[in-house]
């Protein structure tokens, strides 16, 4: 549909292309404006034909690049229409992200109230309840009635970012309760608001962390969340879309830190591959140091690689394997942790879980093995010294890939810092001392 309005546009029928607008969904509009990749003016241009009702839902949902393009070619009178139609968590997330000489013009033309709002929520620590909030909400008091309350939600619910939850305060912000609409639609007009609001509520506090408010949502269900001071005081609430975003965020920090590259909050074709280097450099750098602990103790048993050739082919079915058992183990205990299903005092059943799978485990790749290898080589005692030696790479594996996540959680680390790179780096130097210790038993070498 964005084509034809395009061609509208090429035409001046701009009334008809702006009627079209009209039509489209704010969220497909803005990645189909992404998308297009359109000359400056031709931005601007589409930007302007949009209903003043929806120029700022659509501007909320284009990328900071495009944000920023449009912020640089648009008046101040129009940036400031655009400001106070935001809402505030929307306008702070902007702000944290842009230039400062952008950032300077966006708070130029924001009200006097907006600019200190937004001053007090950057205030608050990154990754706090207190950066992710917003203070549109819907507040009643309890000596209101249904009735009231809903003449109360109409006046003032069209400015709100939700109004299908409503927070129940006194004259002091103090949080008493909550009233969800659809206990207002299921109660008597005359009811009072105190004698249906919810009581026992689920709230956290401006400095709580964004992860553990996230899994709070999954926990209960929520729609949205209040956030109140250390007096019990609500300063504002966070809605399901905002912990959306943090899960989605954090979701992508854990996966681009198991994958041993620093995050990055830019998008990864907006990332100049420099910078994408530069992200990957210092773990490659890290890991290519730590595998020449490996290759020592290659060179460490070179005598007995020497006597016995055939260890050659098994290095690296040895290394493999515990890399790999240690990561199935780590990633596991790395997603429990961070949907807080285990915690660091769960290490004795976390460790009595893994010995037992790490038996199985072990105990079905050694028989295997055993009888390839006799088979194949016709040595029983190579077979016997790759299948012993696979048994006890596997348990090692993965007991090394359950502790670590569960130490760096302990040290108040991230524990996807301890994921595949790491662990396999660890892995392969213990694999390789219980190959050749095998070996040398066996063989007497």
């Amino acid at each position: 549909m964005i084509q034809e309005v395009l061609k509208l546009f090429y035409e001046k029928k701009y009334h008809e292309a702006r009627s079209l607008l009209a039509d489209i969904n704010t969220v497909d509009l803005a990645e189909s404006l992404e998308m297009l990749e359109l000359e400056q003016h031709e931005l601007v241009k589409v930007f302007r034909m949009l209903p003043k009702d929806n120029a700022a839902d659509v501007f909320s949902y284009l990328s900071r690049d495009l944000q920023k393009r449009i912020i640089d070619s648009i008046t101040d009178l129009e940036l400031a229409e655009i400001m106070d139609d935001l809402f505030l968590d929307d306008t702070v997330d902007m702000i944290d992200e842009m230039p400062a000489n952008v950032v300077k013009r966006l708070l130029l033309n924001a009200d006097k109230e907006t600019r200190l709002l937004i001053n007090h929520f950057l205030q608050y620590p990154d990754d706090s309840a207190g950066t992710i909030m917003t203070i549109e909400f819907v507040d009643l008091r309890e000596d209101m009635t249904v009735r009231e309350a809903f003449t109360h939600i109409r006046q003032t619910g069209v400015d709100k970012e939700t109004v299908y939850t409503c927070y129940v305060t006194d004259d002091y912000r103090n949080l008493h309760g909550v009233v969800s609409v659809r206990t207002l639609l299921l109660s008597a007009p005359g009811d009072r608001i105190a004698d249906i609001m919810d009581t026992q509520f689920v709230f956290v506090r401006t400095l709580d962390d964004q992860e553990e408010i996230a899994r709070l949502f999954d926990r209960y269900d929520l729609l949205s969340i209040p956030v109140v001071d250390n007096e019990m005081r609500l300063v504002g609430i966070i809605t399901i879309d905002d912990a959306l975003d943090v899960i989605q965020e954090e979701s992508t920090e854990d996966f681009v830190k198991m994958a041993a590259m620093l995050p990055s909050d830019i998008p990864y074709l907006e990332t100049n591959p420099v910078i994408h280097a530069r992200r990957r450099i210092p773990w490659l750098l890290l890991l290519m140091v730590s595998a020449i602990f490996a290759g020592a103790i290659i060179d460490f048993f070179e005598e007995s690689l020497a006597a016995m050739t055939a260890l050659y082919a098994f290095i690296p079915m040895m290394m493999g394997t515990g890399g790999n058992s240690g990561s199935q183990a780590a990633t596991l205990v790395i997603r429990g942790l961070a949907l807080g299903q285990v915690v660091p005092g769960d290490v004795l059943r976390i460790v009595w879980k893994e010995m037992r799978v790490s038996l199985i485990v072990g105990a079905i790749l050694a028989i295997i093995n055993f009888i390839r290898i006799a088979l194949i080589n016709g040595s029983v005692l190579l077979a016997l010294t790759v299948a012993l030696s696979m048994m006890v790479t596997v348990v090692l594996s993965k007991l090394i890939g359950c502790l670590l996540p569960l130490a760096a959680q302990k040290m108040k680390m991230d524990p996807a810092i301890m994921a595949a790179p790491v662990i396999t780096t660890l892995v392969d130097a213990g694999s390789l001392i219980t190959f050749f210790m095998f070996a040398r038993l066996i063989f007497n070498i």
